[in-house]
């Protein structure tokens, strides 16, 4: 695959004002307190078309671990006698109430759909529905502002805590998707959860929810697995695989949002789950870096970029906003029947996926925790 660089005319808009106008959400996938202090998230709002923020694990273990800005909070958390889990929990959820007092203006201009800032509940709960339930409201009262959403994983155990918490009111982003039929499966927990908010009168208007489904990490198992078949066939549906699953996700959506089921929740002002496309930086040097955004341009879904993504989108993108989801369905399962034709356990790979997602998040999260008590002790 090859990078054409397009050629943008003073009068055309840059492309990530192109993606933007088509109804695509550009989020980023990253967050520090130095971002926040410095006016560089500001900057990326103004300039970059920047309309929220996700967080995971893994970004606030590396935001923890680098310069010297959480210091003296944890001085102050050393001195209080806090636990490290405590202080993890004062840490984050300070830098998360931060972006988005930031992105308030964005969501008050958006109605609420935009301006979101996202903190993921402790990943060792992922296959705990109470415990996960508990978080999420711990982390919804603790971080007390109207655009947060509270990031719960796709795991078998994690649907009826996501149905739990949308009935709640609480605002969703739900996180490790990557099969289609688990896509389904949270688009129908999430219409749950607003039948049960309803029914406990809960102003539907208030809840918000994304689901996000990881792409990247996808073409590097089922390449490699084509790889390893070796065919002229099997090589050329390298790298295909992620956008195929994405685009039938959106055709998913377009189905469970149209039904008179969902239809009688809207009358009512709640607001359809958008598809998020997650972990959207290349893996392969051989692919376009902004393949992840330009094959899934349409409306009504967000995308969270890395902030090396972000640039390169805003840098050499070949997209002028045209749909590039709509008219790719059939192809799109073709792709995947012939992934599977060629002998790969493509449903194996994606549930492994999920169990490495976890896993990879408790690994961050166990050193989230060994840095800040590291930092604990250094401060006493």
């Amino acid at each position: 695959m090859t990078d054409a660089r397009p050629e943008h005319t003073s009068t055309a808009p840059s492309p990530l004002a192109a993606i933007s106008q088509a109804g695509v959400s550009i989020w980023l996938d990253d967050l520090s307190r130095e971002a926040i202090s410095t006016g560089d998230l500001a900057s990326l709002i103004a300039t970059r078309h920047v309309v929220g923020v996700t967080t995971n694990p893994t970004i606030f273990a590396a935001a923890l671990t680098s310069g010297s800005a959480y210091d003296v909070q944890l001085r102050d958390l050393a001195d209080a006698g806090a636990s490290a889990d405590e202080a993890v929990l004062t840490l984050t959820t300070d830098d998360v109430r931060a972006a988005c007092d930031l992105f308030r203006p964005v969501y008050d201009a958006t109605g609420g759909q935009d301006g979101r800032v996202s903190i993921e509940v402790d990943p060792r709960l992922a296959h705990d529905t109470e415990g996960t339930v508990e978080a999420a409201h711990r982390l919804w009262n603790t971080v007390d502002r109207p655009n947060l959403c509270v990031k719960i994983p796709a795991t078998n155990e994690g649907l009826p805590a996501i149905t739990a918490a949308i009935a709640a009111g609480i605002s969703i982003n739900v996180t490790l998707i990557f099969s289609v039929d688990r896509y389904r499966a949270v688009a129908q927990a999430y219409v749950d959860g607003l039948e049960r908010a309803h029914r406990a009168g809960i102003d539907l208007t208030t809840i918000r929810s994304v689901a996000s489904v990881f792409l990247s990490r996808i073409d590097s198992k089922v390449d490699a697995a084509l790889e390893q078949i070796g065919t002229e066939d099997a090589l050329a549906l390298r790298g295909r695989a992620a956008i195929a699953g994405a685009r039938l996700c959106y055709e998913v959506f377009e189905e469970i949002f149209a039904t008179p089921r969902f239809a009688a929740l809207a009358d009512e002002g709640a607001h359809r789950q958008r598809p998020l496309w997650a972990s959207t930086s290349t893996k392969d040097p051989d692919y376009p870096d902004t393949m992840y955004v330009d094959d899934l341009v349409v409306a009504d879904v967000v995308n969270t970029l890395p902030r090396k993504t972000l640039e390169a989108v805003h840098d050499h993108s070949r997209s002028t906003g045209a749909d590039t989801v709509h008219g790719t369905y059939d192809d799109s399962r073709h792709v995947l029947d012939a992934i599977a034709g060629q002998g790969v356990p493509y449903e194996t790979i994606l549930t492994d996926l999920e169990t490495a997602g976890v896993a990879s998040f408790e690994k961050s999260w166990a050193e989230l925790l060994d840095s800040v008590r590291t930092g604990l002790g250094n401060a006493n």
